[in-house]
């Protein structure tokens, strides 16, 4: 079942991509959602209706969780549960730049068990199911072993300040950053990259599909404090995320004030 699974999440990407593709460079009307939860384009709109309507055909069993969508109650009651981005990264869409990304999940029982991010400008299919390793276009992927003086972490500007890291001092790694979350996570999967942090609470959406990609590189993924994420939340967010081979992963979170989460 896993792999069917994978492979509806890896044909509803591959629609999502033709659909956002048609709409990228050519001024897509944008709006801002309430509260400052940021913009959204009619792209963003249409990819979300195409993907709910062709996957809820398939399963329809599955409950939905999308960002482009209105929640409610009636996924908590389902045993599986698509967590969907339409667009991961959509400031960069508007922006014209190409590292976003299409970000399909499917959930069961608060983890994650069949994962999709696809980059269509760049043509980057990266594709896992628990138990079965990752894969960036069907080769399969390993996160990186560097040690914490030469790695590279990807993360937001806020993520880096010194109140956050103990001794108000950050480690010494370098620092990179990529629009899209979802990306960022299958960019450590891949090793081209060693880690990556959010230390606020972050949508599930963002998160869950380049979770599994990330643990199925051999990688780990924790929230902040190093528990374990768990998806398909009445309230669907994660505490943050570190994201790193074990051992950098370890160092990483052992540097981190016991208060950063939330920050």
């Amino acid at each position: 079942m896993r792999e069917s699974d994978l492979a509806l999440l890896v044909t509803a990407a591959r629609k999502a991509g033709t659909i956002a593709t048609g709409y990228f460079g050519q001024s897509p009307h944008v709006t801002d959602k309430p509260g400052g939860a940021g913009p959204v384009t009619e792209a963003d709109l249409a990819v979300d209706r195409m993907l709910a309507d062709f996957l809820r055909d398939k399963r329809p069993d599955y409950g939905w969780l999308s960002e482009e969508t209105q929640d409610g109650p009636a996924r908590l009651s389902t045993t599986r549960q698509f967590v969907i981005d339409p667009i991961d990264g959509t400031r960069a869409f508007i922006d014209g730049a190409k590292d976003w990304s299409h970000s399909l999940a499917i959930v069961e029982n608060g983890a994650v068990i069949a994962a999709a991010v696809y980059l269509p400008l760049h043509d980057l299919m990266f594709t896992a199911t628990a138990g079965d390793g990752a894969r960036l276009n069907d080769t399969p992927i390993m996160v990186s072993r560097s040690a914490l003086h030469a790695a590279t972490v990807l993360g937001s500007k806020p993520n880096f300040a010194p109140a956050l890291w103990k001794g108000a001092a950050l480690p010494p790694f370098k620092r990179a950053f990529r629009s899209s979350l979802a990306y960022r996570l299958c960019l450590v999967a891949q090793g081209r990259f060693d880690a990556m942090l959010t230390l606020r609470p972050s949508w599930e959406w963002d998160i869950a599909a380049g979770a599994l990609i990330v643990a199925e590189a051999r990688g780990t993924v924790t929230d902040p404090r190093g528990l374990p994420l768990v998806f398909n939340n009445p309230h669907p967010q994660v505490p943050g995320v570190i994201a790193a081979g074990h051992e950098l992963h370890a160092d990483i979170a052992a540097r981190l004030e016991p208060a950063a989460p939330n920050h």
